[in-house]
């Protein structure tokens, strides 16, 4: 599944000092035709993620995929 995520920049983490981020929108990007779907609920947007791989893992978790079936895009970077 391909997901397009629209992140928003956030605090750094207290505990690593790295840059984190939050995620403003999440959308399943539409494949053959279909339109995109907005999941933007299934996730807490007030979550600071440190690495598009941890939301990656996250969605996998909360879809009940395996991880390597979760594809991440950024919006805007086609």
């Amino acid at each position: 599944m391909l997901f397009e995520y629209t992140p928003r920049r956030s605090a750094r983490s207290p505990v690593t000092d790295a840059a984190t981020f939050r995620v403003d929108r999440l959308k399943q990007a539409s494949t053959s035709g279909k339109p995109t779907v907005d999941l933007s609920h299934l996730i807490d947007q007030s979550y600071h993620y440190h690495s598009p791989r941890e939301l990656r893992w996250h969605l996998a978790d909360r879809l009940g995929l395996k991880p390597h079936a979760v594809a991440l895009r950024e919006a805007g970077r086609a």
